[in-house]
C-alpha cells in the first residue's frame, strides 16, 4: 500500500535521517542468506553455499553454481536460512523469492515516494528506509529487494550506486524522462518502418501510405553516404539490421528501387557535398543581366574588335566559350589577340553569383553530366562567346616576331564578336588551308619549343572520351592532345596566362601564382611521347603550390604563372581577371594580399574535391565498361616491376593497376603483357587483375 505522503515526510524532518544502506563488515559473513545479483540486466536470486571472505560460492535460482566477488551483491537477506535446506528446496526458495518480488516490483510508484524525498537535502538513502514509505513499517527482504529492483529497472527518480539509492534532481528527471519518450519513439519508427523497407525490398516499389517515406530514406541515405558521421547513425544501423539490409550495397539499391536514386547515381559527389542547384539570389541575378549594346561598351571605353575575325576553338560538346582568339600580319610580325569573357564585368565581388563560385571554385565535366561554377544561363548564353553575338572581353595583345619572340604586349578591356566557332578537327583542316591559321600554328610550335628550352616538361597524355549513349551503353576512346590545333589553342593560353602573371607581378600587386619546383628527378628533357617515360616522369614531379607571390613554374617553364583564361569555369581565373580588370581600368589592387590567401584556400579545397570527384567518377564509367569483359584478357605495360608489386598500365582505358610479383613470370618496364579481369565492381570501386 502507500503511505501518505504528509506523515512520511514529517516523519524524515523530525528524525533527521541520513540513510546507509547494507555494507558488509570486515568481520561479517554471509553464508546461508538469500542475495541478489544482477546478470546481463537480469535480477538473479542465489543462495550463499560459502563466504570464504573473498568470494561466493553460490547456488542461483537456474540451479547453476558459480563464484562471485562481494561487490556484485546488490541486495542481501538480513536472515540466514536455517537450518539449511536440501538443493531442491533451495532452488525452490529461490524461484518463489524472485517471483515474488517480479511482482511486488511491478506495483510500486516510484513517482509518489520521490515526491516525498526530492524536497529534503538528504541525497542518499538505504532500501529498508524507502520501501518502509510504500510497503509500512519494517519491510520483509522480499519487500526490500522488489523496491531496489523497481529503482534500478526504472532509472527516471532514483540511482543505485555503491550500495545506496540517490535521489534524481527535478532537472535529471525531467532529462530522462525526455530521453525515454525519445527512445519509445525511436522504437516505434523502426518497427513502423522496417516493415516498409522490407516491402520496398521485395517488391521494387515503395507502400503507397508511407508515411515516414522521405525521413527513412534520407536516414538511409546519409548513413550509406557518411557512415559513422552521419547524424542518423544508429538509427540506420538498427533500421537494416530490422531490414536484413546486410549487404554492402544493399542500401544503394533500395534507393535505387525507391526511385531517390538513378542506378548510376554520383555516390562521391554526394559524398562531397558538392553543390548542383543555385540559390534563387544567384539565379535571380542572372535574370536580371543584361547584355549591354555594342555601342554602349564603347562607350564606356572599351576598345571595338567587332570587325576583327575572331574565331573560337573548342570540342564538339562545348557550350561555355570562354576563350577566343585572332592573328593578324603587322609588317614582318604577327598580331595575336587572346580574347577572355569578361565575367567579372557580371560577377561582382560580394554579389551571390561570386559567392556561387566561392562555393564550388570550379566546373567539373562528368561523362554524363556538367556541374557549372556559374548557372547555365549565363555561363552557356550572356558570358559565353557565341558566334556572332557581341560579348564584353578582356583581350591579350600580343605583337610576336616571326620566331615567337614577344616584342610586346598589352592588355585592354574590348568588346568582340565572334565569326568563326570551330571544333579541333575543323581548325586542323584549316591550319592545313589557311594562312592565318597555318602562321598561327607554326608561332605556337616556336612558343612551345621556348617553354622547353626554359625547362618546361611536355608530358602529354591522351584524352580519354567517355560517350554515355542514350540505350546506356558506354563507348571509349582516345584522342591525341598533341594535334596542330591542340597545340595552337593550348600554347596561346598559356602566353596568355604567363602575360597576365607578369602584369600583376610587375605592379607588385598580390596575385594568385601556380607555381612548381623543379621534379625531384628529371628523366627526360623536353617533349616526350614514350607514354611508359612520361608516366614514370610524372610520378616523380614536385607538387604545385599556389602562393599570392610569384614564382617560378619549372612543368611550364616560366618565371612566374596563373591561369586567367577560364574564367567562367575556374574560380582562380575569374579572381586573377578582376584583379587585373581593376589594374588596366588604372583603379589600383581590388583584391588585397589577406583576400588573395582566403581565395586560395578556397581555390586548393574546392579543387581537391573537385579532382577526386571527376577522377572516381571516370573511373566508374570505365569500370562499368569493364564489367562486360569480366574474364577477359587484355594488352597491358608494364611500368615498374617490383620484388613484390607490378605496376601496369591499361593503355586502352588510361588505367594503372598492382599486380603481385610473380617469380615464375618475369616481366620489366617496357613489357607488353596481358593480364586476366578478375573482379570488376564499380559500386566498391574494385578492379582485380590477374596473370
Amino acid at each position: 500500500m502507500v503511505i501518505r505522503a504528509g506523515f512520511y515526510t514529517a516523519f524524515i524532518i523530525a528524525a533527521g535521517f541520513v540513510p546507509v544502506n547494507w555494507k558488509k563488515t570486515e568481520h561479517m559473513t554471509i553464508d546461508g542468506r538469500v542475495i541478489e545479483y544482477l546478470e546481463n540486466g537480469k535480477f538473479i536470486c542465489a543462495f550463499v553455499v560459502e563466504d570464504n571472505g573473498n568470494r561466493l560460492r553460490l547456488l542461483n535460482q537456474n540451479s547453476r553454481e558459480l563464484n562471485l566477488p562481494h561487490n556484485r551483491v546488490i541486495h542481501c537477506a538480513t536472515e540466514k536460512v536455517t537450518p539449511t535446506p536440501s538443493r531442491e528446496d533451495i532452488i525452490a526458495i529461490l524461484q518463489q523469492a524472485a517471483d515474488q518480488r517480479t511482482m511486488l516490483a511491478e506495483t510500486i510508484n516510484l513517482d509518489e515516494i520521490w515526491e516525498i524525498v526530492s524536497e529534503k537535502s538528504a541525497d542518499a538513502f538505504e532500501v529498508d528506509f524507502l520501501a518502509s514509505l510504500f510497503f509500512g513499517n519494517d519491510p520483509t527482504d522480499d519487500q526490500c529487494a522488489a523496491f531496489l529492483q523497481s529503482v534500478i529497472a526504472n532509472r527516471v527518480y532514483f540511482k543505485y550506486k555503491t550500495g545506496s539509492i540517490h535521489v534524481n534532481s527535478p532537472e535529471t528527471v525531467e532529462q530522462i524522462m525526455l530521453k525515454q519518450k525519445k527512445e519509445k519513439e525511436q522504437e516505434e519508427f523502426i518497427a513502423r518502418n522496417t516493415s516498409a523497407l522490407c516491402h520496398l525490398w521485395e517488391n521494387g516499389e515503395p507502400l503507397q501510405d508511407w508515411q515516414d517515406r522521405a525521413t527513412t530514406l534520407q536516414i538511409l541515405a546519409d548513413y550509406y553516404l557518411f557512415g559513422k558521421e552521419a547524424s542518423g547513425y544508429d538509427l540506420a544501423r538498427q533500421l537494416i539490421k530490422n531490414a536484413n539490409l546486410t549487404g554492402p550495397h544493399d542500401i544503394f539499391h533500395l534507393l535505387v528501387k525507391a526511385g531517390v536514386w538513378d542506378k548510376n547515381e554520383n555516390i562521391h559527389l554526394l559524398k562531397q557535398k558538392i553543390p548542383t542547384l543555385f540559390s534563387e539570389a544567384a539565379l535571380a541575378q542572372v535574370r536580371e543581366i543584361q547584355v549591354p549594346s555594342g555601342a554602349d561598351l564603347v562607350a564606356a571605353g572599351r576598345k571595338d574588335f567587332r570587325d576583327l575575325p575572331v574565331f573560337t576553338i573548342d570540342g564538339p560538346a562545348t557550350r561555355d566559350f570562354d576563350d577566343a582568339l585572332h592573328i593578324e600580319k603587322q609588317g614582318d610580325n604577327y598580331l595575336v589577340g587572346i580574347h577572355i569573357s569578361d565575367v567579372g564585368f557580371y560577377v561582382k565581388q560580394g554579389s551571390a553569383l561570386f559567392a556561387e563560385a566561392l562555393t564550388r571554385g570550379t566546373s567539373i565535366y562528368f561523362p554524363d553530366k556538367l556541374i557549372s561554377m556559374l548557372p547555365p544561363e549565363l555561363s552557356e548564353d550572356k558570358l559565353s562567346l557565341l558566334e556572332n553575338q557581341e560579348r564584353p572581353a578582356l583581350s591579350f595583345l600580343v605583337l610576336l616576331s616571326p620566331t615567337a619572340e614577344i616584342l610586346k604586349f598589352e592588355i585592354v578591356r574590348s568588346i568582340v564578336s565572334v565569326k568563326q566557332q570551330l571544333t579541333y578537327q575543323a581548325a586542323d583542316r584549316l591550319i592545313e588551308q589557311d594562312q592565318r591559321f597555318a602562321a598561327l600554328a607554326a608561332l605556337s610550335v616556336l612558343l612551345r619549343q621556348k617553354r622547353v628550352n626554359n625547362g618546361a616538361l611536355l608530358l602529354p597524355m591522351p584524352d580519354l572520351n567517355i560517350n554515355i549513349r542514350e540505350d546506356k551503353s558506354i563507348e571509349i576512346r582516345r584522342s591525341a592532345v598533341d594535334t596542330p590545333s591542340k597545340i595552337l589553342v593550348a600554347e596561346c593560353m598559356i602566353l596568355a596566362n604567363i602575360l597576365g602573371a607578369q602584369f600583376v607581378a610587375e605592379r607588385e600587386a598580390p596575385g594568385l601564382f601556380r607555381c612548381q619546383n623543379e621534379p625531384r628527378q628529371r628523366l627526360i628533357d623536353g617533349f616526350e611521347k614514350d607514354i611508359i617515360r612520361i608516366i614514370q616522369q610524372r610520378k616523380r614531379l614536385s607538387p604545385m603550390s599556389l602562393l599570392t607571390t610569384p614564382k617560378s613554374h619549372s612543368g611550364v617553364g616560366a618565371p612566374q604563372y596563373t591561369t586567367v583564361t577560364s574564367p567562367i569555369r575556374r574560380l582562380l581565373d575569374l579572381v586573377m581577371q578582376l584583379q587585373i580588370s581593376y589594374l588596366v581600368m588604372g583603379k589600383g589592387v581590388l583584391f588585397s594580399k589577406k583576400d588573395m590567401k582566403h581565395f586560395g584556400s578556397i581555390i586548393l579545397t574546392t579543387l581537391a574535391k573537385a579532382n577526386q570527384v571527376k577522377h572516381l567518377r571516370q573511373r566508374y564509367w570505365i569500370l562499368q565498361h569493364l564489367l562486360t569483359k569480366s574474364g577477359e584478357r587484355l594488352p597491358a605495360l608494364v611500368i615498374d616491376s617490383g620484388p613484390r608489386r607490378v605496376h601496369i598500365f591499361l593503355q586502352e582505358f588510361l588505367l594503372d593497376g598492382d599486380m603481385p610479383h610473380k617469380p615464375a613470370f618475369k616481366v620489366a618496364s617496357g613489357d607488353s603483357v596481358l593480364v586476366k579481369l578478375a573482379k570488376v565492381d564499380p559500386l566498391s570501386n574494385i578492379l582485380r587483375l590477374e596473370w
